[in-house]
Formats: C-alpha cells, structure tokens, sequence
C-alpha cells in the first residue's frame, strides 16, 4: 500500500458519446435500412458459394470412392458457420470496415462512438445477429423502426451502427440541400 491512500488496480470506464446524430446528420442514415437488406442478400451469396461448391465435391469424391468420400458431409456445416464468421470478421477488419455486400451498397459499420470495426468485433456481430435471429425469429428485426439511428437489436447488443459511407453521405447531403456543384 502507498502512503497517499489506496492503491488503484488500472480499471477505468470511460463513457463517449455517440459519434453519429441522425438529427445533424440524417445523410448518414438515409436509405441504409434497405441497401442493408440486399447487401445482407449479396454476403449470403458470397457465403453460400463455396459451401455449394464444397458439397459437389464431396459428392463427388463419394462417388468416386464407392460412399466412403460422403462421410465427408458431416465437416460441411462447421466448415459453413467457421467460413462465415471468418468472412464477416476479415471484411469488418478491413479499412472499409464494410462486407462486400455492404460496399456494394456504399454501406459501412462502425463502433457506436466512431471507430472503425476489427475482425472480432466483425465475427462477434455475425455470431450475435444469428443467435438473436434465431432464438427470437426475425421479428426481431423490426427494432431498427423504432430507435433514431436504425439499429438492429445485434448493432445495439454489440454496440455498433451501419451509416452511410462517406462519398455517399457528401452525395446525399449535396443533393438534400439542393448543392449540385462540381467541387
């Protein structure tokens, strides 16, 4: 112990505020709740691919070793939800912070006080949004139509936002004030 009084163990919270104000800034939330379905769609695409690809494989492989290859089929489904995961943590760790299909879409995730997203952060929000999905039907989708900011229950467990990126938000926010200059 120090003579100054109790010796602090290095925890410390630190609150921020939110970084994005749909009431300043309506341009970074403008058309994101649609663009973010088919960009879901577009993953999906992505994802599914190579399972698909995967499984002709291994029926093929079985067909050619008389079954014994089918036994294969059984490392699919992890090797699906292992490929997903990695997938959204890779594309979220990126400096886009987006999917592909978010990109796609000029869509981007963020951290609810600015920061870009990382890898688990990526991974943890596609675990979380299956799980809610899942265990309470996509119903639970219908939270983004009643908070300000569109966020959907896994955005608000993980503590992120989906905003508009950057080139489409100075778009919007040109043609909203009627700004059709060259810069």
């Amino acid at each position: 112990m120090s003579e100054g009084g109790p010796r602090r163990i290095g925890v410390s919270i630190e609150l921020k505020p939110h970084a994005y104000d749909p009431a300043a800034n309506p341009e970074l939330f403008e058309g994101v709740l649609a663009r973010r379905v088919i960009a879901f769609f577009i993953d999906i695409v992505i994802i599914v691919i190579p399972a698909v690809f995967a499984a002709i494989f291994i029926f093929m492989f079985g067909l050619v070793t008389l079954g014994l290859g089918w036994a294969l089929f059984w490392l699919l489904w992890p090797a699906t939800v292992i490929w997903a995961i990695f997938y959204y943590g890779l594309t979220f760790g990126a400096p886009a912070s987006a999917t592909i299909g978010m990109r796609v879409m000029d869509l981007e995730m963020r951290t609810w006080y600015g920061a870009p997203a990382y890898f688990v952060l990526g991974a943890v929000h596609a675990v979380v949004y299956w799980i809610s999905v899942s265990a309470l039907t996509p119903l639970v989708l219908l939270v983004a139509l009643f908070n300000e900011r569109k966020r959907l229950l896994h955005d608000i467990l993980v503590g992120t936002v989906v905003i508009n990126n950057p080139a489409r938000a100075e778009a919007l926010r040109h043609t909203q004030w009627g700004d059709h200059r060259q810069t």
